[in-house]
């Protein structure tokens, strides 16, 4: 098996390589949990053969970095590479990550080729053309020694595009994997939610909301927590009604796709006052009502959905979903995929569809006016 660049490769029709590239992926969420790193070997298209993965969890002081980061980019509300507060938090990351990338290759068959670095979302607004994901890819590359392809939603916006999703052309890949057709949906449930739909060679995809990002939030708030394991908490509690329909009238949900949102588009504040309980119960029933909404924007209903991320976790949420949607409803597992390691997966194929001028994003998938490609590629020197 070829590892070690593409020059002098023979091409197939599209032009592209036949070499399977060995790329490892990093993807840190909106939870500000840890890094999750995946390496997988792929040529960019259809093939894909999982490697070894792990998660590194953040330190208190590297979470409290990226979290005034995240802070002060919202107060900023625009992308302002010298400042102070951004700078220490990116340097973080970019450590970490380091940290991850070292950790994961003395377990690893292979060497990677290639890694793809999505960095910290710290402010989306699409309609701005802002999008910023804090990260020194550069600098991950000299203290790695590997190429680094990062900054892959900036083209996207620039050119119009929503910037997100970007895993959908990986959930494809996945599903033609499996051998399935469709009509099958993949629903991504992180900090913020999104689908994917496929159906044969169709494809469409869009954020359909919050996901554990409000839900976490409020645990956090009312409790030494993280999260809400298994969806414990919201089980026992009883939903707001009142407050949850307020919540579902916003227009966004209406609105038809394209669209994306950032995860500090919604917040908590509809359900303050509520017990721990009650309030975990709405904000939970927010993000199974606002997926259920999603349907009506698909082409034809899913007859199958798979589902990834945290969210997949959450027992409450999947029970909830079947019963909404009266579909069969399952984990990315059962097409061959890993939901804690799906988006780091995600990006190390993008990455060699980077390093290749293959498109990363779809019409039907951001918005974006024709399929582009992105990322840039830095070096280790």
């Amino acid at each position: 098996m070829y590892h070690g660049g593409w020059q002098g490769q023979e091409l197939d029709g599209y032009g592209m390589t036949k070499a399977l590239v060995c790329a490892l992926g990093l993807m840190t969420g909106t939870s500000l949990d840890g890094v999750d790193a995946a390496i997988i070997e792929t040529d960019g298209r259809n093939i894909i053969r999982p490697g070894p993965g792990l998660f590194l969890e953040f330190k208190k002081d590297v979470r409290e970095d990226l979290q005034a980061a995240t802070d002060r980019a919202l107060e900023l509300g625009e992308k302002v590479s010298d400042d102070p507060i951004v700078r220490a938090g990116e340097q973080a990351l970019t450590a970490v990550c380091a940290e991850a990338i070292a950790s994961l290759v003395i377990t690893a068959p292979e060497t990677p080729d290639l890694v793809g670095f999505h960095g910290q979302t710290i402010l989306h607004i699409p309609e701005r053309k802002i999008t910023w994901q804090m990260g020194d890819g550069a600098r991950l590359a000299r203290m790695s020694g590997y190429p680094v392809v990062w900054d892959f939603r900036s083209a996207d916006v620039v050119a119009g595009g929503q910037g997100a999703p970007l895993a959908p052309l990986y959930h494809r890949a996945l599903v033609r994997n499996a051998g399935l057709t469709g009509p099958i949906a993949i629903l991504n449930i992180g900090g913020v939610a999104n689908v994917t739909y496929i159906n044969g060679d169709d494809i469409m995809a869009f954020d359909t909301g919050p996901g554990n990002g409000l839900i976490d939030a409020w645990v956090q708030h009312h409790t030494d927590q993280m999260f809400d394991s298994e969806g414990i908490i919201a089980a026992k509690g009883q939903i707001d009604r009142d407050r949850l329909g307020n919540m579902l009238g916003d227009d966004w949900f209406r609105t038809p796709p394209p669209k994306s949102i950032d995860r500090y588009d919604f917040s908590i504040a509809p359900v303050e006052g509520l017990s721990l309980t009650d309030g975990a119960a709405t904000l939970t029933a927010f993000t199974i009502e606002s997926m259920g909404m999603a349907v009506q924007h698909l082409p034809t209903p899913p007859e199958h959905w798979f589902v990834c991320g945290g969210g997949s976790k959450n027992i409450h949420i999947m029970n909830s979903l079947e019963t909404l949607l009266k579909v069969k409803i399952d984990t990315i597992e059962e097409l061959g995929g890993r939901s804690d390691l799906l988006e780091a997966e995600a990006f190390a194929y993008l990455a060699v569809r980077s390093k290749l001028g293959l498109p990363l994003s779809l019409p039907e998938t951001t918005g974006v006016p024709s399929p582009l490609t992105g990322g840039v590629l830095s070096q280790p020197l």
